[in-house]
């Protein structure tokens, strides 16, 4: 069976997310150790006990997120007798996700993808002053209707809207400034898209006013060691397969402000063979896209331990 592990990114995090697999297993139990030392302070106490508005904050949900996901895939490897490299054929994850994903597969120390994450968070939240930037989501609309509403809703406002996210079964996300984004549900209603609605988030991330972060990015990556991962990264910005570190680099300063094309990216591997995609950390979200964007393909979770003993990679 070919086999794509993929990685959650923001949306997916709660409070308790990761504590089961804490009081578990080993292996997971020093994933959160390391995280925690990484950012000099207790984050999985926020995320197993904390304030759920703490945890929202776009500087800890992130590295909050990646951890989880590493103590998942770790209790695999002790528990399952997984082996990534042998077992799956490519990688990806969503916004975030992808730095699980390269953390993963060997790319990213797990220290290195939780400070870039921290820096990550701080650095998109602060590109755009509070209340100033939007996000939207335009539910049964398609690619090319979803470019022509930003456009549109871009040109008469005067200020940005761009496609930023495109996860496929008709699940169009746009962002940028709150005037333009606003309009763009309406210019949305006017074109018979089903639903098209504000998103509760604190920044418009993926578009061009997160420029200021891809520059904070950009400087950090390029003091962090990245290894060619152990087996192809689906990248979220260009649907396509890289294992090497100067073009992941790219990449990632790219994703700040550049589109996560899940739809497209999902498409490649499933026509690339892929047959089961398991969805490794918290939450349910991507498992529950692969039906509407790799038709016949099966998903798994895998994100508390019961996931974890269940698990297996037959047909």
């Amino acid at each position: 069976m070919t086999v794509a592990f993929i990685f959650p990114g923001q949306g997916s995090q709660a409070i308790g997310m990761g504590k089961a697999l804490f009081d578990a297993f080993a292996a997971s139990r020093k994933i959160f150790e390391e995280v925690d030392e990484a950012l000099g302070e207790k984050l999985s106490t926020l995320m197993f006990e904390g304030d759920p508005a703490q945890l929202q904050l776009t500087a800890n949900a992130q590295p909050a997120l990646m951890a989880v996901s590493l103590a998942a895939l770790r209790a695999l490897e002790s528990e399952a007798g997984a082996v990534l490299a042998r077992d799956v054929k490519f990688v990806a994850g969503h916004s975030l996700g992808e730095y699980s994903a390269l953390a993963a597969a060997g790319a990213l120390k797990i220290a290195d993808a939780a400070r870039l994450l921290r820096l990550r968070g701080k650095a998109m939240q602060a590109a755009v002053p509070v209340g100033e930037g939007a996000m939207a989501a335009l539910i049964g609309a398609d690619p090319e209707l979803a470019a022509k509403i930003a456009g549109e809703a871009t040109a008469a406002s005067g200020v940005l809207c761009e496609v930023a996210n495109d996860n496929g079964g008709g699940q169009i996300v746009v962002s940028g400034a709150r005037q333009a984004v606003e309009l763009a549900i309406e210019i949305a209603k006017e074109n018979g898209v089903k639903r098209a609605m504000l998103l509760p988030v604190s920044a418009p991330f993926h578009c061009a006013l997160m420029r200021p972060a891809a520059d904070a990015m950009r400087e950090a990556l390029a003091a962090t060691e990245i290894q060619p991962p152990a087996v192809d990264l689906v990248a979220n910005v260009t649907a396509a397969p890289t294992r090497d570190p100067d073009e992941i680099r790219q990449l990632l300063v790219a994703q700040v402000c550049g589109a996560v094309r899940w739809r497209e990216c999902m498409g490649f591997m499933h026509r690339q063979g892929v047959e089961l995609f398991v969805e490794i950390g918290a939450g349910k979200v991507l498992a529950g896209l692969v039906k509407r964007t790799a038709e016949g393909a099966r998903s798994l979770n895998v994100g508390v331990p019961s996931d974890v003993e269940s698990f297996k990679l037959t047909a």
